[in-house]
């Protein structure tokens, strides 16, 4: 999954909450955090964990937690060491699959634990719960952080554990954001998709379901949606913007998907917004009611309109009130000595736009964890360097007419050049002062795909009016390649 947790103007980019900051340098953090000794107060523990104290602790269960645990173990820092603290039930998994191939109709061969653990998502082993306990990883299962003693340096969870680290890592994610229990946001039959709790709650309700409202025409709508359509379900959209996941998308590209939906049985409602949710007599959904005053006739509501930092409960850890999340510099450490942050709750610099952001999406969450850890257990000083990259696919399921899988990396800033008819290929390109700022390609072949990220981290200087003459996707990628490499030849 990948989302926006919340508005932006469309010039600071799609992909992240990042307004944009004079300068890097107006980050402050303590002197001590100059130094590379400073990153490395751990505490000395036995590997039995006979006693409270942890050396390395890890609060959350996503994405970022499992590749983190991946890279303290290729360290050889795991065994004894380290201890992850979670409200999930399972060990970490790559939970972008929980609005795609999970969602599958059940004669589709769904995915299912543990088939998605981390770190499968990018070709690495599948971290299962046994694959901890042989690392030597303590797992704490359902027992959520709810407090936190920063002079103390102690943990308090919902069991009541006290856990003394030497160096926390804070990988929390999001939550998803919700409607207001008065307008009917919580009723049964109302659903929200965060974890496999979720997602089977959903299942054992499209199972039985007749008619599907979605709330939200971003990310989670749009998978959400085209996963209700295989199962031939009335599926409907309804959504505040002109058109389909507005931060990307410009309005003749959204139009294209917007027709394959409607091709598979989607409708849209556009320009709405939700009054409320109603229930019959039983409590369970019936519809949902527009500001508009017209009523969408529903069994099934998915809810999909953003996620909100979960920063509870480390709000005294340097939490960055513009774009949310907790506050880090390039090596992922807080203001707070020994406290790092990772993920989708990490305010973080974006260095090659020298603006703040906070990117919630599967990628940055695997490169994040990564670069912390190195960056805690070498004391390197190299500084995390992040280009903005989203991806979606769906409608991949067994019989479906053609699948849909786009990529795109950059900024989408400045004008917008487009080539090709959506069959099956479509480009655009955002160009911003001549250069290529952004490239979004859908139905790329592996090479097309590859390419796209060195364009987007080099920005070439790219000839306007020869791009808008390509006859082809392919033909306007390869004059991409070709301002690349005169750009490299200077």
């Amino acid at each position: 999954m990948a989302t926006i947790s919340n508005s932006l103007p469309l010039k600071h980019g799609i992909s992240l909450w990042c307004p944009q900051h004079a300068s890097l340098n107006r980050i402050r953090f303590p002197s001590s955090f100059g130094s590379p000794a400073s990153t490395r107060r751990f505490s000395v523990v036995s590997c039995a964990f006979a006693n409270e104290n942890r050396e390395f602790v890890i609060v959350g269960g996503g994405n970022a937690t499992g590749y983190a645990a991946r890279t303290f173990v290729e360290h050889g820092m795991a065994d004894g060491k380290l201890c992850i603290v979670t409200k999930e039930a399972f060990a970490p998994y790559e939970r972008p699959a929980l609005t795609k191939a999970y969602l599958f109709p059940l004669d589709k061969k769904p995915a299912r634990l543990p088939g998605f653990h981390t770190c499968v998502g990018s070709g690495g082993e599948r971290q299962t719960p046994d694959w901890y306990k042989e690392k030597g990883i303590e797992m704490l299962y359902e027992d959520p952080v709810t407090g936190i003693d920063i002079g103390k340096q102690t943990l308090t969870t919902n069991s009541g554990k006290l856990l003394k680290y030497g160096s926390l890592i804070i990988a929390t994610g999001c939550t998803a954001s919700r409607l207001p229990d008065k307008i009917g946001g919580n009723l049964p039959g109302v659903h929200y998709i965060r974890d496999v709790a979720d997602a089977d709650s959903l299942i054992s309700s499209l199972g039985k379901a007749r008619k599907v409202v979605v709330v939200g025409g971003g990310y989670i709508g749009m998978e959400v949606a085209a996963a209700t359509a295989g199962w031939k379900l009335d599926t409907t959209i309804v959504f505040p913007e002109d058109h389909l996941l507005p931060r990307l998308f410009t309005p003749s590209l959204a139009r294209r998907y917007e027709e394959f939906y409607q091709e598979n049985g989607v409708k849209f409602v556009k320009g709405a917004s939700i009054k409320n949710i109603e229930a019959g007599s039983d409590g369970h959904v019936t519809a949902v009611k527009l500001e508009n005053g017209s009523t969408l006739e529903a069994d099934t509501v998915i809810i999909g309109i953003g996620a909100k930092p979960a920063v509870s409960p480390f709000e005294s850890v340097s939490i960055n009130t513009t774009v949310g999340g907790i506050q880090v510099d390039g090596q992922f450490r807080t203001s707070v000595p020994g406290v790092f942050a990772i993920g989708d709750v990490a305010a973080f610099p974006l260095k090659m736009y020298n603006r703040i952001a906070r990117v919630e999406h599967v990628d940055h969450a695997r490169r994040s964890a990564q670069h912390c850890v190195n960056a805690l257990l070498t004391a390197k000083p190299h500084l995390y360097d992040y280009l903005p990259y989203f991806y979606s696919r769906v409608f991949e399921y067994e019989g479906s007419p053609r699948k849909i899988w786009w990529q795109f990396f950059g900024d989408n800033v400045g004008e917008t050049v487009e080539i090709g008819n959506f069959d099956p290929k479509i480009a655009t390109f955002w160009i911003d002062s001549g250069k290529l700022k952004g490239v979004l390609l859908e139905s790329g072949s592996p090479e097309e795909f590859q390419l796209l990220p060195k364009l987007a981290r080099s920005q070439p200087h790219i000839d306007i009016a020869k791009l808008q003459k390509a006859s082809s996707v392919e033909e306007a990628l390869e004059l991409a390649h070709a301002s690349l490499q005169a750009g490299a030849a200077v």
